[in-house]
């Protein structure tokens, strides 16, 4: 199977990399980390959050995070957006596209937003419906896509089943999930194999944390099934709160050393996007979690 010849990374480390940081982080430094992606060359960033403070408090700052980047005309800025109240609040930052999600586990919904899969996606009808009125992009999220904390195995046909329903809705993207990073190559081809007749290859795109040191054979893995989206978080910021043990989503400088490697064109800049992981990463305190990372800051200490 031939590799495609261009992937398009969506940066997802400014709301699900952060979202889970026990330390407030200011809005100011928030607002830079975009910003820095945005000059990275990035086309699609993950930025922010309209979900209750109580719930997720590092995401309270989200209003004040999209009214300050400087927006680069062409760039998607997403938010995520449980409801409609979390709607409103995206229509009113001018987000260029709102995220709905849902899982492949029955046992994950229950456990994560107390309901069935099929009312949780029911929960989104209005937000949908919404979208599309505003001429906002939609994208649908299927965590849990290649196994759950609670059950296990999650079949192929149970991931097909939620990719129908987000069809239905009228997303324009759909990501498939690897919540807690348990996904091997093999399982990852089969996974796409069965959502790809439900849904266009080039619009579904795979999310895939590192937990088991997975994720970049992973990512090859779904670009040999034809899939040519991937989410990364800059310095392997996030984890799922949630997910016991469940470490942080792969991280954007070793997804994209490899993609340099292999002559794919992302329109990314490494070397930008390592200064943004660093420049973070001594935000937190903490070394980033990016072998690529940082290797390249310590070759350049020299």
């Amino acid at each position: 199977m031939t590799l495609p010849n261009k992937v398009k990374i969506v940066e997802v480390g400014p709301r699900d990399g952060l979202q889970n940081e026990k330390e407030t982080i200011p809005a100011a430094v928030k607002i830079e980390l975009v910003d820095r992606l945005t000059d990275a060359g990035f086309s699609n960033i993950e930025a922010a959050s309209f979900v209750s403070p109580k719930w997720v408090p590092q995401m309270a700052t989200s209003t004040e995070v999209m009214e300050k980047i400087r927006r680069k005309p062409g760039v998607v800025y997403s938010v995520l957006t449980p409801n409609m109240k979390g709607f409103d609040a995206a229509v009113a930052a001018k987000a260029d596209e709102v995220v709905i999600f849902g899982a492949a586990s029955e046992a994950f919904s229950q456990k994560n937003i107390n309901c069935s899969i099929a009312e949780s996606i029911e929960r989104f009808r209005d937000v949908a419906q919404s979208a599309k009125q505003h001429g906002i992009r939609l994208r649908g999220s299927i965590s849990c896509s290649f196994g759950c904390p609670y059950q296990g195995e999650v079949s192929p046909d149970s991931v097909a089943d939620v990719v129908r329903r987000l069809r239905e809705l009228g997303c324009d993207e759909i990501d498939i999930a690897d919540t807690i990073g348990v996904a091997t190559p093999n399982k990852v081809k089969t996974v796409f194999e069965r959502v790809k007749q439900e849904f266009p290859a080039e619009r579904l795109s795979g999310h895939f944390h590192d937990t088991y040191g997975q994720a970049l054979a992973n990512i090859y893995a779904g670009m040999e099934s034809g899939i040519a989206i991937y989410h990364s978080s800059i310095a392997g910021l996030g984890g799922c709160p949630y997910a016991k043990g469940a470490t942080g989503n792969v991280s954007t400088e070793d997804v994209l050393y490899m993609m340099n490697g292999l002559g794919i064109d992302t329109g990314i800049d490494l070397d930008a996007v390592v200064d943004a992981g660093q420049f973070i990463s001594q935000h937190l305190g903490r070394k980033a979690a990016s072998r690529a990372g940082n290797a390249i800051a310590a070759k350049r200490q020299g």
